[in-house]
């Protein structure tokens, strides 16, 4: 999984084009390893997904506003061109360091782990890191669709 991960972020940091469900793939791969780590048993209890939602809804918001790059659409293709970034690679291994991190301290010092304020900050970074990603699919997807769909010759 690691290997396959570097390798999609590696591909990321080069310009090219690519379709919305390849695009989506990496988004969907953390979300899930994202979803896998919390834990609704914990302290936070159900709250936990509020707490990843906020997370989420955050970062969603912050890439949203503060990405301004333009991005082409070759709806014809059913494709759009992603500038090369490291950004990727680096949420990814960050969203591995984290996993293993709260790994590590769940059995060497798991109160810490369980306590309320361990549980939020990790919640709410997994959430931060999937909204990021969501984030970023989401204005290529906005891009797209606001390109007109193009007409079949008669």
């Amino acid at each position: 999984m690691l290997a396959f991960l570097l390798y999609r972020g590696y591909l990321a940091s080069q310009d090219r084009e690519l379709s919305l469900l390849k695009l989506s793939l990496i988004p969907g791969v953390m979300l899930v390893l994202a979803l896998t780590s919390i834990n609704p048993h914990g302290v936070l209890g159900e709250a936990v997904w509020a707490a990843w939602a906020a997370g989420v809804v955050v970062a969603v918001a912050l890439v949203w506003t503060f990405s301004k790059g333009e991005i082409a659409v070759n709806r014809a293709a059913g494709t759009v061109y992603q500038r090369g970034s490291w950004a990727p690679l680096m949420l990814m291994v960050a969203i591995f360091i984290t996993k293993y991190t709260v790994g590590v301290l769940s059995v060497m010092r798991p109160e810490l782990v369980h306590s309320l304020p361990g549980s939020l900050g990790v919640t709410v970074l997994y959430g931060l890191f999937n909204g990021v990603f969501i984030g970023r699919l989401a204005r290529y997807a906005a891009a797209y669709l606001r390109q007109p769909a193009p007409v079949a010759a008669l």
